[in-house]
């Protein structure tokens, strides 16, 4: 004769204290607020040691309201009760104040309790410690920030690199073509760097590339000014609302910086030191105006530069 299978089917409980002690058993902290008094009438006994709070000082939403941060209090409260008005199930997430002063960031899962002609009765819910969560969603948003600045950041240099340049030339463009101010881009190149390199090994010729980037990135050091690598030994400065005689005034600063600093070259045709050409040019673009073209004509002013002699600035055609 076969053994009867067990029932697995749930008890019904109709005990009010099983269903309090489950509640009080978990990390959550339940509440529950009358809608016509606004006051609790029941919080959970873990909230004394999340935030030092008894449950007997929680009597109303004002409590609430005044043991959230002040950043977060005026929002919070003035969503939670919109959307308890609405009657509305909803979420929210703040810091909340600890007895001791510090912060604790709660998330604040609400129902809405409705009686059976629709009204509301009451907001019953569960707060849930999320601190931990938070700080680490914060160090990924920091890291996040990290990475994006380093990919925007020559790894030799330390200064802008082709990409910062390629994002950021095209918005100043359109900002100089819709403002009607002009805008004036320098290109550098390191006079006989080739030779700086075969003479002095990689290693020096590494921080050749550093000590010149820093001579360029302290002449341009306007708040809206740029200086970013090219690629190699070339640079280029961004001068926005920066007219003609402006541009050539940073760019000979620049060379001033990159003299005083006298890195040796044995192997330059332009002396003892090592030396940068430059072409230089300011445009208030137009409509017809191309971003690519002007570049282009800058890069040939720097070719008539590095002709003409190199440890020069050509800021116009020749």
């Amino acid at each position: 004769m076969p053994l009867p299978l067990p029932d697995t089917r749930p008890v019904a409980c109709d005990d009010p204290g099983v269903y309090r002690t489950l509640l009080e058993s978990t990390r959550a902290i339940p509440w529950r607020i009358d809608w016509a008094s606004m006051r609790f009438t029941y919080i959970g006994p873990q909230i004394e040691e999340l935030l030092g709070w008894t449950p007997s000082s929680w009597l109303s939403v004002n409590d609430w309201a005044d043991r959230i941060h002040e950043d977060d209090r005026q929002q919070t409260v003035d969503f939670c009760v919109a959307q308890s008005q609405k009657g509305v199930d909803h979420e929210a997430d703040y810091r909340a104040l600890t007895r001791d002063g510090d912060q604790v960031w709660i998330r604040d899962v609400v129902h809405v309790v409705r009686r059976a002609d629709g009204s509301v009765d009451s907001l019953v819910g569960f707060m849930f410690d999320i601190t931990a969560r938070k700080q680490a969603e914060d160090k990924i948003l920091q890291l996040q920030r990290e990475l994006e600045v380093l990919s925007y950041r020559d790894s030799l240099t330390g200064v802008a690199n082709r990409r910062m340049f390629d994002t950021l030339y095209p918005v100043e463009w359109e900002k100089a073509r819709a403002s009607g101010e002009p805008l004036s881009l320098v290109v550098i190149d390191i006079d006989y760097f080739k030779q700086y390199n075969d003479h002095y090994g990689h290693v020096q010729g590494d921080e050749c590339l550093r000590r010149v980037a820093q001579a360029m990135d302290a002449g341009a050091s306007g708040p809206q000014e740029l200086c970013a690598r090219l690629g190699g030994e070339e640079f280029v400065l961004m001068l926005p609302a920066t007219d003609a005689d402006a541009a050539r005034t940073v760019a000979e600063r620049c060379r001033k910086l990159l003299r005083q600093q006298e890195l040796p070259h044995a192997r330059s045709g332009t002396g003892r030191t090592v030396t940068v050409s430059m072409g230089a040019g300011t445009i208030v673009p137009g409509a017809q105006d191309d971003a690519l073209v002007f570049l282009d004509r800058i890069d040939r002013r720097l070719y008539q530069a590095k002709s003409a002699g190199r440890d020069r600035i050509c800021d116009t055609e020749t």
